[in-house]
């Protein structure tokens, strides 16, 4: 299995989604804008190298954990980047897009960029589908009832409390997806095949690697051992917090179909996602994932042309009589917590 970018929409004609799509396509918001994606590489990257230069020039200070706080922040921009290499928003061509992919998500951030298209591949063909997507299957968190009653143990006790302790487990998201990212490098079938389909496992892996190297390595150069844990703790903590923060908002507590659910592609990505309100702030904040319905219609569409597209498609959900979610930043994290709240209530009695 080849996984070059995310998934691209099937298109049949005469579908609402066709229509829709000529649409967005007659309005030139498909069109790729390299220029632009090349000023936001170089500016992104830019001041995550400035965050670096900044740890080796205060050195073996207690000032370095206010350091972590803003390259955690840094961190979240360049994983935006690998992103959006991801679904192809930035260039048509694959080895350009690769190469962002890798170098912003293994050597900067840690994070694999095989593992995570194939993973969000998966999401993208099947939002918020308790069998298909692998971002509501069952693990330490729980999105319906009958995952919650399948829990035992920790697992049971963890359930019932899971709205309480949403944001404190978000502080060990970012230890998870490196350990995911290297278990999906290395990590083989019983049969001996490699479990995760990736282009580039070697380079991926090296680049893991060489992350690890220079990160650690950068850190005790420039501060005790002590100082460089607790750096590690602030930075690692935040940045799967920030992460974890900017994706909750998208999916959690919109409806779940099931194989039952005939749904149409439009409807599919439509019913399952919920966008934020929000200036340009909560646009750069969120990376542009607020607009969660348009990016679900079309993945690879330039992260800067979704604010343009959003009239546009919430028009033509009104005028096709299907639902369409936006709601504020605050009050997308609440239908989050309620529904995971909800989720664990036969437990809690």
């Amino acid at each position: 299995m080849v996984l070059a970018a995310v998934a691209e929409p099937p298109v049949r004609r005469g579908s609402d989604y066709a229509q829709l799509s000529r649409r967005i396509s007659g309005a030139g918001l498909l069109e790729r804008r390299p220029g632009r994606y090349v000023t936001r590489i170089v500016l992104t990257l830019g001041v995550y190298a400035a965050g670096w230069a900044v740890v080796g020039l205060v050195g073996d200070s207690w000032a370095q954990l206010l350091v972590a706080v803003f390259l955690a922040v840094a961190t979240t921009q360049v994983a935006f980047l690998g992103h959006d290499a991801g679904h192809r928003q930035m260039f048509r061509r694959r080895g350009p897009s690769e190469a962002v992919g890798l170098l912003a998500g293994n050597l900067a951030v840690g994070l694999s960029y095989g593992w995570w298209v194939d993973k969000h591949n998966r999401h993208h063909a099947n939002p918020n589908h308790e069998d298909e997507d692998p971002d509501v299957g069952a693990g330490a968190l729980v999105w319906t009832y009958e995952q919650a009653a399948g829990t035992r143990g920790f697992g049971r006790w963890l359930a019932r409390r899971q709205a309480w302790l949403f944001f404190p487990m978000l502080l060990l998201e970012g230890l998870a997806l490196h350990v995911a990212s290297v278990r999906a490098v290395v990590g083989r079938e019983p049969d001996g095949r490699f479990g995760t389909p990736m282009r580039h496992r070697r380079v991926e892996a090296l680049l893991l690697g060489l992350h690890a190297v220079g990160y650690l390595g950068a850190l005790l150069l420039a501060m005790s051992p002590v100082k460089a844990l607790l750096f590690v703790a602030v930075h690692q903590g935040l940045w799967g917090l920030y992460m974890g923060c900017s994706f909750a908002p998208n999916h959690k507590g919109m409806p779940m179909p099931t194989a039952d659910d005939d749904l149409d592609f439009l409807r599919k990505q439509v019913l399952t996602s919920r966008n934020v309100r929000g200036g340009r702030f909560v646009d750069f904040a969120l990376g542009g994932l607020n607009y969660q319905i348009e990016h679900h219609l079309f993945p690879n569409m330039p992260r800067a042309n979704l604010r343009r597209a959003q009239p546009i498609v919430a028009a033509y959900c009104a005028e096709r009589g299907i639902p369409y979610a936006q709601t504020g930043l605050v009050e997308s994290y609440r239908q989050a917590l309620a529904h995971l709240h909800e989720v664990g209530r036969p437990l809690r009695g």
